[in-house]
């Protein structure tokens, strides 16, 4: 009976699996039906009692199944209940009054803040609407657009929003969307993981009624309670910024404190597993204070000996460091590896209390059951898998050992020291080496430094740096010691960063290679003979090895990226790669974060691709925002611009190469476009790059944003080029894609790069209707995501939203 338990247990979590993938939501019925024939089955299923032992294997596929079916129709009804109070999308881009309490620490930057509303009331030109229950707001001041697109008005910056505080605001709201790009992160699942059905920005104009405080509240004591901390220690390192985010995020799980070049800092190195409330923390945490509350309940029994007749001290130990290791895990966020640590030690702590023993492939899966219970969505993140697979690898390497250490007779100081030195180097090597395809999968990244960078890292994080942190919390002046510690730590890690070798980027392989890989590497640490860990290698061989599949020779493939409002295509041939644009920056500052960081490095690395030239067809900010960012990534790339003092890397008509059998040809400008000293004679978009590639049957033709006048002039200097693919100029704007060059190219296909819900009104009503007019398919980035075409197949434009569609998605 036990064993159907287990094989219930792990049905259910193949069925939260399989209910994932799924690309549409069936009615909540139909879940609700699954649902109730698996727990009948389960039911049905205890009261047997097999005859023969093939009977028994029966039972236990029917007892996989009846999980499988409760797991898929739970997660299934819950998926369906919660799309069904979706945003209304008749009250997308209108002013809405609402009232509602700040539900998270909010998030604050140069241009203002992020943060989480639970709404209670909403009105729309005085009459009740009905909202999502939780929504995310941004209050950004500066300038912003008016409601007609034209005019500008500067916002009133937020004066300093707390979490439990009432508000009303006017606000704009519109349904989860994000960039949808191979190998990208999927916005839309964790938007709808937090339980946020819209997203939009307050109203703080001087024609929009002012944001009024309504005062505090007595909701969300946790997250006002982290505000507070994070302040504190803000306050207290202000001249250490970055050593302040550091602390922020290990005393209360603040990741967002951390700034973005210390994330990449972490990740070469492998340690950014230490920068979050890790297993590692919460087991520490609950360690001391199981031994607080043991001591404190037996000074207790000295003076009240009743006390151990109400609840005896192991139990009062076991129950209270599981209750302030739960609490501790709250306060910090309740992250996957939290979740996980607080549900394994409540099983383990329950079974020593209750005198059991459960093999630890039971106590994992319990323990994984349980986390999916509470979150189904969390199987999609990265720090589900490593976790638990890490977990589950210390378990199977040596799965008795600390039960052995404890039995053995108390060796000497200097023994027990060397034995805990040589667990710590064993532990992370083994962990090193197992999750290392892993990782490659996950992130198309394994840092080679990390086993060095741990064995610094674990100690002085998990017995220091946290414990001073957490100190501080009652006694401030230590965490000035805290950020001494972080700092030094820091530049031990940028010195293992700096070397060449540090990190390994490998192309991310299918999911065949890679289970193969992920199976490999748990061979290769197993309690297991060697020629069996050996065989390990085989299996990691092909993943390691692997090289995505490129165009034929003669041919190119294109792939416009989904970047939001702005621009970014990749070129590929059959050994060469160019990138024209590299996507916008999104927001103002300099050091604001960009597409080149967030969608095309990744993409490039996911790739396995090293870029021979980089294109940026002109200044503005949505074409050129990524170039520091790819640039710094790809130093050897030529760089060709309309915008460069030097002449050798100006894009000039004329200029003319040839790659793998496919021609490549500048357009635009000429020479006569450049002033002196390098500036452009023309506006900027008049000055874009325009690049033509052809394979000699197909071509494809990128204008950045060049008007209509040198469309124009192009189409009339050049009457006889044709266009299979049309990058559309500007975006769809009106000022471009002009009939005089529709006319000459005749494309078959447009692919336009556009932002949702766009302030421009990109594409623009007249530009879609000359496509119509003319025959010519379209496809939208916002709809299309990520759009792939190649000159084998011209007649064939691949979606990245209909390859990879899953119910959270935005419909397109």
């Amino acid at each position: 009976m036990r064993h159907r338990g287990f094989v219930s247990l792990a049905g259910g979590v193949l069925g939260v699996a399989l209910q994932l993938q799924q690309a549409a939501l069936w009615p909540g019925w139909a879940y609700a039906g699954l649902l109730a024939v698996g727990v009948l089955g389960n039911v049905g299923l205890a009261w047997l009692r097999p005859a023969r032992p093939a009977l028994g294997a029966g039972l236990l596929a029917l007892a996989l199944l009846a999980g499988a079916l409760i797991g898929f129709g739970l997660t299934g009804a819950r998926a369906a209940h919660f799309a069904a109070s979706a945003l209304d999308p008749a009250l997308q881009g209108v002013d809405i009054e609402v009232i509602g309490r700040i539900a998270s620490l909010p998030q604050r930057n140069a241009q203002g803040e992020r943060f989480e509303l639970v709404v209670e009331s909403a009105r729309r030109a005085g009459d009740a609407v009905q909202l999502p229950r939780r929504v995310q707001l941004g209050w950004y001041g500066g300038a912003s657009a008016q409601p007609e697109g034209q005019a500008w008005s500067l916002q009133a910056v937020s004066p300093g929003l707390r979490a439990g505080e009432r508000w009303r605001f006017t606000v704009r709201l519109r349904s989860p969307h994000g960039n949808a790009n191979p190998h990208g992160f999927d916005r839309e699942r964790w938007l709808w993981e937090q339980g946020i059905q819209a997203t939009g920005t307050v109203r703080s104009g001087p024609r929009d009624p002012a944001p009024q405080r309504l005062g505090s509240t007595w909701w969300h004591p946790l997250d006002t309670a982290r505000q507070a901390v994070v302040e504190r220690i803000e306050a207290r390192v202000q001249d250490d910024p970055r050593s302040a985010g550091v602390l922020a995020a290990l005393v209360v799980g603040e990741q967002s404190a951390i700034e973005r070049a210390d994330w990449e800092l972490f990740r070469t190195t492998g340690v950014a597993h230490l920068m979050s409330i890790s297993g590692l923390h919460v087991t520490l945490f609950a360690w001391l204070a199981t031994a607080l509350v043991g001591g404190l309940w037996r000074w207790l029994a000295r003076r009240r000996p009743q006390a151990l007749l109400a609840l005896p001290t192991p139990w009062a130990a076991g129950l209270g460091g599981v209750a302030l290791a739960t609490a501790y895990a709250l306060f910090s966020g309740w992250g996957v590896p939290a979740q996980r640590t607080v549900l394994m030690l409540a099983v383990v702590v329950g079974l020593r209390l209750g005198v059991r023993h459960w093999p630890w492939p039971m106590v994992w899966l319990l323990a994984v059951a349980a986390v999916l219970l509470l979150d189904p969505w969390a199987l999609m993140q990265p720090g589900f898998w490593l976790s638990f697979v890490a977990v589950a690898i210390l378990f199977a390497t040596d799965p008795g050992r600390r039960q052995r250490v404890q039995a053995a007779d108390p060796p000497p100081w200097l023994g027990r020291g060397a034995r805990a030195l040589w667990g710590l180097v064993r532990e992370q090597g083994v962990v090193t080496v197992a999750l290392a395809p892993l990782t490659l999968l996950l992130f198309g990244q394994w840092s080679v430094v990390g086993l060095v960078a741990n064995l610094v890292a674990i100690p002085l994080v998990t017995l220091l740096i946290t414990p001073l942190a957490l100190l501080g919390v009652a006694a401030p002046p230590l965490w000035d010691a805290a950020a001494w510690a972080v700092q030094g730590l820091s530049l031990g890690l940028q010195w293992l960063a700096q070397w060449s070798w540090a990190a390994l980027f490998r192309p991310v392989a299918p999911w065949p290679l890679a289970l193969a890989a992920v199976l490999g590497g748990a061979l290769l640490v197993l309690r297991l003979p060697w020629a069996v860990r050996l065989a390990g290698l085989m299996l990691l061989w092909p993943a390691l090895l692997y090289t995505p599949p490129r165009p034929a020779p003669g041919q190119f493939e294109l792939l416009a990226l989904d970047v939001g409002q702005g621009s970014a295509v990749l070129l590929r041939t059959e050994r060469h790669s160019l990138l024209y644009d590299t996507g916008p920056r999104y927001g103002p500052q300099p050091d604001a974060a960009d597409a080149g960081d967030r969608v095309v490095l990744p993409l490039l690395r996911a790739l396995g691709e090293r870029l021979d030239t980089v294109v940026v067809s002109h200044r503005d900010s949505d074409h050129a925002g990524g170039a520091a960012s790819v640039q710094a990534a790809q130093p050897q790339a030529r760089w060709l611009s309309s915008f460069d003092a030097d002449p050798a890397r100006r894009c000039v008509a004329g200029q003319r190469w040839q790659w793998d059998g496919v021609d490549f040809e500048v357009l635009h400008p000429q020479p006569d476009h450049y002033a002196e000293d390098g500036s452009g004679r023309l506006s900027s978009n008049a000055m874009s790059c325009v690049l033509r590639v052809s394979s000699g049957a197909h071509s494809a033709w990128l204008g950045g944003d060049i008007d209509a006048a040198q469309e124009v002039r192009l189409a009339l200097a050049r009457p006889g080029l044709d266009a299979t693919v049309l990058l559309a100029p500007h975006h769809g704007s009106a000022t471009s894609s002009s009939p005089v060059l529709l006319n000459t190219l005749r494309p078959r296909r447009v692919l336009v790069q556009s932002g949702y819900r766009n302030r421009f009104g990109h594409p623009a009503p007249v530009v879609l209707e000359r496509y119509r007019e003319r025959g010519i398919p379209w496809v939208n980035s916002p709809d299309c995501g990520a759009a792939t075409w190649r000159s084998n197949q011209p007649d064939a434009v691949l979606c990245q939203r209909e390859v990879d569609r899953r119910y959270w998605h935005h419909p397109g």
